[in-house]
């Protein structure tokens, strides 16, 4: 079976970890762990996260004043080298050595008239309390908006239209490469009124471009690991009840977060449709289960 593997944040880093080197090493190994067991017999595509990431990079970019601060395309493609490569050690450290990897820079299209430009929704970096993030919104004016009990920078989020690597990928999987790309939901770019193609500073939704990915690779899975079990209804209350085998439609009117697991939801239904297979949101630690069919959310049309 041809499976894309979407981890989430929490695959990289625990919510309130210090960004170390040491902490994203540690966790990228759980999360190869879960995903080398389910490698054996199937195709692996593997998508992650890189808020946290590319945040920490933006600030110390901010912080050093001699040149401009490079744009968040650029960081975006530093950050899927810099994750690609530990992925890459971790599972390659638990899989047989005649199994290949390849990390692929991916650059993926997006509307330059997408109205996601207009409204900033998507987070990146730390967390903050409202003092501090106050002080940079006034600083350097960027778009600031609650995330839980704190703040986080947020930038635009438009669409993915088109992955570019799309035949080298499916070139490399079909060789029997593990392939970990689509990083932090590719490199935004987009064609100029000239046809020049040039970068966005923009963050792409890593599961809605996940799910572009996974249909068009034709693959027959897309699981979306994160740090909960599943999709819920009443979350956060005493009568929150966890979503087993679910329809597209039966999701459309459910009023989920849009910087966490609205776009999940959105990804799991568009791949559902477009496809006819099955996509599921559960947790990282799950992933043979939900490969097995025994956990998560599963999204189908049927």
């Amino acid at each position: 079976m041809r499976i894309v593997i979407a981890l989430g944040g929490n695959a990289l880093l625990q919510r309130g970890q210090p960004m170390t080197a040491d902490n994203q090493r540690t966790n990228i190994r759980t999360a190869a762990q879960c995903i080398a067991e389910v490698t054996s017999g199937n195709e692996i595509i593997v998508a992650h996260g890189n808020g946290p990431q590319v945040g920490l990079l933006a600030l110390q970019a901010a912080a050093y004043h001699d040149v401009a601060p490079y744009p968040l395309d650029v960081l975006g493609a530093q950050t899927e080298a810099m994750i690609g490569y530990v992925i890459e050690q971790e599972l390659g450290n638990l899989l047989p050595a005649e199994q290949s990897l390849a990390t692929l820079l991916t650059m993926i299209e997006v509307d330059r008239d997408d109205p996601a430009f207009d409204h900033p929704t998507k987070p990146i970096g730390p967390v903050y309390d409202r003092e501090t993030a106050e002080r940079l919104k006034a600083a350097s004016g960027c778009a600031i908006a609650p995330d839980g009990d704190k703040f986080r920078r947020v930038v635009a989020s438009p669409k993915p239209k088109r992955i570019f690597e799309i035949g080298p990928i499916r070139s490399l999987v079909e060789q029997g490469t593990i392939v970990i790309c689509a990083g932090g939901g590719g490199i935004p770019t987009m064609y100029d009124e000239h046809g020049t193609l040039h970068g966005v500073e923009a963050v792409i939704d890593k599961d809605l471009a996940s799910a572009l990915l996974a249909e068009q690779l034709d693959a027959e899975l897309l699981v979306i690991a994160t740090d909960v079990d599943g999709v819920y209804t009443d979350w956060g209350t005493s009568h929150q009840t966890r979503l087993g085998q679910v329809t597209p439609d039966e999701l459309a009117g459910m009023d989920l977060p849009v910087g966490s697991m609205g776009p999940k939801v959105q990804a799991a239904c568009d791949f559902a449709r477009n496809t006819g297979h099955e996509a599921v949101i559960g947790s990282l630690v799950d992933i043979a289960k939900i490969v097995d069919g025994k956990a998560g959310t599963r999204v189908r049309t049927h």
